[in-house]
């Protein structure tokens, strides 16, 4: 299903969409971000990377499973604690974030499938916008297999033409997106696909950076991991995780059960992002930690998302956002240390 949706009537649209918690990028305080908006709030659409991804939404920082509570008897009842039944619509996804929801998908689904994640995910329809300018000055999707109108992970994507948007339906969720909005959606024309078709050509053009010859890194990773290059590497590092939290694709957690201190037997059992960047993320119990450095961490970050990803879901676990190093505070890039790599020894 092709069709036009005129710009002037995206708040009617979302009217239509009440049954629905409407998420979009807004700013605030210099920062850009998904959150809740309504039909008459002020949202941007275009050229906007938030600076944390649409995950949170599905796979959120902090999710509480259940409550226990002691009892008389002196026994601790349970109460679980479900995601809510709201329906929710991600409004300006970018590409680079549906597919990274697909790798997020392969971690959480399989042979056991995550309740918590699966019941947010079916719950979401992702609106997602096809960037005809980077949004990043270090978006490097094309070199991991993606592009700046991919439609991997997302329910419907708008091109940007000007005055409206061209709209496709990639599934039954998106459908519905649609349907909702009767009339206000046109039948796309013969040029608008022309159009939306050449702002797509001339957008691949526009990525401002490319990480080539990426088929050789798998193999480097396992000739280098006992190498010294990742003591020089990660020399900067602060471990602050900042990497790892802004990313599309990182999705490692903890789950912890915070008590009251007036009774060991009351309390609630949380998950939470944790990141292989913390030094204690690996710490066993015995008081050894096998990856006790900087220079270990690092190397599991990049070696889980150019080589064991690949070698388990036979995709690169980055979709080229840019995100880890616009915003790392000094400036680690990964393009640069996956490209020494690559050129290690060389």
């Amino acid at each position: 299903m092709e069709k036009k949706l005129a710009k002037k009537d995206m708040p009617q649209w979302l009217k239509k969409l009440e049954a629905y918690r409407i998420y979009a990028p807004r700013k605030r305080d210099d920062v850009w971000n998904y959150e809740v908006v309504g039909p008459s709030d002020g949202f941007h659409l275009e050229d906007v990377m938030t600076a944390v991804p649409a995950k949170k939404i599905i796979f959120p920082q902090r999710e509480l499973f259940f409550e226990f509570n002691e009892t008389d008897e002196n026994g601790c009842q349970l109460a679980e604690r479900w995601p809510e039944e709201t329906p929710v619509v991600v409004l300006g996804a970018r590409p680079c974030e549906g597919k990274a929801l697909t790798l997020t998908d392969k971690v959480f689904g399989g042979d056991y499938e995550d309740p918590y994640y699966w019941k947010r995910r079916k719950a979401t329809t992702l609106v997602g916008l096809a960037c005809s300018n980077p949004p990043s000055a270090n978006c490097f999707c094309r070199s991991v297999g993606g592009s700046p109108y991919s439609k991997e992970g997302l329910d419907l994507l708008l091109t940007d033409l000007g005055e409206a948007y061209y709209v496709e339906s990639l599934t039954e969720k998106g459908e519905k997106l649609i349907q909702a909005g009767g009339k206000l959606f046109a039948e796309a024309s013969p040029e608008d696909k022309k159009k939306s078709e050449k702002i797509h050509f001339e957008a691949d053009k526009k990525i401002p950076r490319e990480l080539g010859r990426i088929e050789k890194v798998p193999l480097k990773l396992k000739d280098i991991f006992a190498s010294p290059f990742w003591d020089d590497e990660s020399m900067s590092c602060l471990r602050c995780g900042i990497c790892t939290y802004l990313c599309p694709t990182c999705h490692c957690f903890d789950i912890n059960d915070e008590v009251e201190e007036s009774s060991p037997l009351s309390g609630k059992r949380v998950r939470t992002w944790d990141t292989c960047q913390f030094p204690d993320f690996t710490m066993h119990s015995s008081g050894h930690n096998p990856r006790p450095d900087k220079a270990a961490r690092l190397r599991q970050r990049i070696n889980h998302k150019f080589q064991y990803f690949i070698e388990v879901w036979q995709n690169y676990q980055c979709t080229g956002c840019g995100r880890c190093i616009s915003l790392c505070p000094v400036g680690i890039d990964i393009i640069k240390v996956v490209e020494k790599v690559r050129d290690y020894g060389s």
